[in-house]
């Protein structure tokens, strides 16, 4: 098999394709072999001592030409139609990602999309929208402005598009996550928005090119456009549907959801209505929702992230990270901090002690953290 240029990026992609080999199993693998290379190298006696790998998984190893063959072919792939690949361990990975349990494994990648920007706002909503939704949608967006934040949606009809194309219109970036691989434009009508959107922001998918799409692809890529995004708001909803359970995933992850009120006899206003009833999301009355939620300031955001990341370079490079994480997000769990950073509980739960003391990070009750400055 010829010498591969990112040997590294091809191990970890083939490891990837190891039936039932999620994030945590992933992380496990890693933490134990040193990286992925190492790991398809190891006698499968030591392979199935790696918790949660066992006989069986190790036994599936012995198999790695053939999946080393078949990331090769993928990679092969992407180089020819100018796709970027990341995996969970590259370093321009969405850091919003990695602390997920449930996190891709590898993400394929169209445009100029940054995948760690200082803001990201989803909003979704049905796919028969009516034109109050269209309009709320466009509202938001230009309501926005000030912010300067990243709008996350699923390129879907109905209010994910308006929200796509109100960002180009309002010249903010924009990410369409697909249920459909990034070289297979679903639906293809949106492929001419997909196109504009290359330039200020990207298509982002877990599919492989060329991989055959499937509707359980959908509410799979329901949970990256949560992840993503720092608050997700709801335009429209009918009672069951895709937005419904971005909705759901992102109360899960603990983000900010937010839902636009509707006319009680509008059947796309029930879903809305419903989160709301039931506290799975705040009433949006309108961007300054967002400012109080997410402790915002108009002031550019990157001149803001750059000025406390300085402020934090007299502290140990733990700490810094530490202190990077919450930065990305309003607040984390210790587990979720624990297995972003790689490092055991007994001394992350130290670290958020000393931290707390300066005054610089608060707990909060369910073991969450969140900056104060």
């Amino acid at each position: 098999m010829p010498n591969p240029q990112n040997e590294t990026q091809l191990y970890q992609i083939a490891l990837s394709l190891i039936p039932k080999i999620g994030p945590a199993t992933y992380r496990n693998i890693i933490a134990y072999s040193g990286s992925a290379s190492s790991f398809f190298n190891l006698p499968a006696g030591k392979a199935s001592k790696i918790p949660r790998i066992g006989a069986k998984l190790a036994e599936i190893v012995k198999n790695k030409n053939q999946y080393l063959r078949e990331a090769e072919e993928i990679l092969n792939n992407c180089h020819k139609k100018n796709i970027r690949v990341l995996t969970l361990q590259d370093p321009d990975f969405p850091s919003r990602l990695k602390a997920l349990e449930d996190s891709p494994l590898v993400l394929f990648i169209k445009g100029n999309a940054a995948l760690n920007p200082a803001r990201a706002i989803g909003i979704v909503g049905t796919r028969q929208a009516s034109e109050y939704g269209k309009n709320i949608t466009r509202k938001i967006i230009e309501d926005l402005i000030p912010y300067q934040p990243t709008i996350i949606s699923g390129l879907a009809y109905g209010i994910d598009i308006e929200a796509h194309k109100a960002a180009l219109q309002y010249d903010l970036p924009t990410i369409g996550i697909l249920g459909s691989s990034v070289d297979n434009i679903y639906p293809s009508i949106h492929k001419n928005t997909a196109m504009s959107m290359l330039e200020n922001g990207g298509l982002l998918s877990e599919f492989q090119p060329g991989s055959e799409m499937h509707p359980g692809n959908f509410p799979k890529r329901n949970r990256i456009i949560s992840g993503l995004s720092d608050a997700l708001i709801v335009v429209e909803a009918a009672k069951k549907g895709g937005a419904l359970i971005t909705a759901e995933i992102a109360y899960s992850y603990n983000k900010e959801v937010f839902a636009v009120p509707g006319n009680l006899q509008s059947i796309y206003s029930e879903g809305c209505n419903n989160l709301i009833r039931s506290m799975k999301a705040s009433i949006f009355t309108g961007v300054k929702d967002l400012e109080e939620a997410l402790s915002w300031s108009k002031e550019n955001p990157l001149e803001s992230r750059e000025t406390k990341i300085q402020s934090w370079e007299s502290f140990p490079i733990e700490e810094q990270q530490i202190l990077g994480l919450l930065q990305q997000k309003k607040e984390m769990e210790i587990d979720q901090l624990s297995l972003q950073l790689e490092m055991s509980i007994s001394i992350l739960a130290s670290k958020l002690l000393g931290l707390e003391f300066e005054g610089i990070i608060k707990s909060l009750p369910g073991k969450k953290y969140r900056l104060i400055l």
